[in-house]
């Protein structure tokens, strides 16, 4: 392949249960660690603390960070173990942006309230009388 480099998005969800320094040096760390393996950041997002749909080891908030860097695809391997194995960590995917994808929007999506209820208002539906 005549063009090793590839573009990727990173979706970190980090705990928030843990100090903002220690969060802001993880980020700084993923972005030093894509450097030293070949690539560079292109695009780096906070859109701090959200709601998650569910809790990730007894949490119910994270924060939520998008780096989209180029890079060769051998520091996926790597960025990957790193993340895997610091607890500050609560999620993370990397994804290999496809050519002709548009960019991430300038602002994070909204926040859904009430996620799983099955409505868009955030409120419970209202329950069904029991017919007996």
């Amino acid at each position: 392949m005549a063009n090793s480099t590839r573009l990727y998005d990173l979706m970190l969800i980090l705990s928030t249960a843990v100090e903002e320094e220690r969060r802001a040096k993880l980020i700084s760390d993923v972005e030093s660690q894509i450097a030293a393996g070949g690539g560079t950041v292109q695009r780096r997002d906070e859109w701090h603390a959200r709601p998650l749909t569910f809790e990730i080891s007894h949490q119910g908030e994270g924060e939520y960070h998008l780096i989209q860097f180029t890079g060769p695809t051998a520091v996926l391997d790597s960025l990957s173990h790193s993340l895997r194995i610091d607890d500050a960590v609560l999620r993370f995917r990397i994804i290999k942006v496809t050519p002709g994808t548009p960019p991430p929007p300038d602002s994070p999506p909204p926040v859904l309230t009430g996620a799983g209820s099955g409505t868009a208002t955030g409120q419970a539906p209202a329950e069904a009388p029991i017919e007996r």
